[in-house]
């Protein structure tokens, strides 16, 4: 499954930096994010986007993209910023000053919305959670261990995220499983269980072939049902959110529990459902395409017992090593 993946990928890049056992030092930087939207609260994609801010610092503009997402990176700590918001149907729209600070390094720019040039020079600002939810799964989308691995099913900023919709479950979930690395990653996988012969299946590239279609179907089987469909009825956050404070064992506690204790959409932690059942839904599948000679209760059982270590592995990993490997992770509070 998809986990696997994650996590070996994660633990073999991660292995130098837990071995050196040093922080990485530097300037502190930080983001400002935001979608352009106008009353109506449909997108308004080719926006200008400028942000300012005072000399010597330069201005700086970028162009709303499809999905009328933008995005400044690598700002100055303390640094008074503005955003301007143009197009030459709307009224300009200008923010507030924006000072991010190291426990706000990241900034999402919500209330952009942009009223009809020919109808008033005034401007309605608001805000709903669904609207949040999106910004902070665009930030979660650009997270990268070492700028390429997908880091995306994990919040740092917890204190102030917001509930995904169903639709933005689905999203994630299909955002991970097309991953050209998390593809990567399961025709890797094929090759070691060919090279082991195992599941029971042909030699050579007709099994080799047999071997990357049920690595690809036990992936997606799990994302989608632990990450997307159980999530969505059971109303629980598939996300693994980043303590980041506290004692080592406390840490500890918290990322090997994560298969166990996940946050509902109301806030609260809760039994995670939604993962054990994705993983036993994923395991019990595989009956349906493994060989004959592969299939049984104990394959499920065994299956299902080592994805749930997997997932606590990939938990001590993102509590420990993964954030400062992530480029613009945002900062947890």
């Amino acid at each position: 499954m998809l986990w696997k993946y994650f996590a070996l990928i994660c633990l073999a890049t991660a292995l130098p930096a837990m071995a050196e056992n040093i922080a990485v030092s530097g300037p502190r930087l930080g983001m400002i994010s935001g979608t352009v939207l106008d009353v109506n609260g449909d997108l308004v994609p080719g926006a200008l986007v400028t942000l300012q801010c005072p000399s010597p610092c330069q201005n700086r503009t970028v162009t709303a993209d499809d999905d009328a997402a933008f995005d400044f990176r690598d700002l100055k700590i303390g640094v008074p910023y503005q955003l301007r918001v143009s197009d030459s149907r709307f009224v300009d729209w200008t923010s507030p000053d924006i000072v991010l600070t190291p426990d706000r390094s990241v900034y999402f720019a919500t209330g952009i919305n942009l009223k009809i040039a020919a109808e008033s020079t005034s401007v309605t600002v608001y805000a709903s959670t669904a609207q949040i939810a999106t910004e902070q799964v665009h930030i979660e989308e650009q997270q990268r261990v070492l700028g390429f691995i997908p880091n995306f099913y994990v919040v740092y900023d917890s204190k102030d995220a917001v509930p995904l919709t169903a639709k933005l479950k689905f999203k994630l979930a299909m955002r991970v499983s097309v991953d050209p690395v998390s593809v990567a990653g399961m025709a890797f996988m094929a090759g070691i269980k060919q090279a082991a012969d195992t599941p029971n299946y042909d030699l050579g590239a007709k099994g080799y072939g047999q071997r990357f279609g049920a690595e690809s179907a036990e992936g997606f089987s799990d994302i989608l049902i632990g990450g997307a469909i159980l999530p969505s009825l059971l109303r629980q956050d598939p996300r693994y959110f980043y303590q980041g404070t506290g004692s080592t064992r406390s840490r500890l506690g918290h990322a090997l529990a994560s298969p166990f204790v996940c946050r509902g959409d109301n806030g609260r932690w809760q039994p995670n459902y939604s993962s054990l059942g994705g993983d036993l839904a994923a395991s019990a599948l595989m009956t349906t395409y493994y060989p004959q000679s592969n299939r049984g209760a104990g394959m499920v059982i065994g299956q299902f017992a080592v994805s749930t270590a997997e997932r606590e592995l990939s938990g001590v990993v993102q509590e420990f090593v993964l954030r400062r490997l992530t480029p613009h992770a945002q900062k947890a509070k």
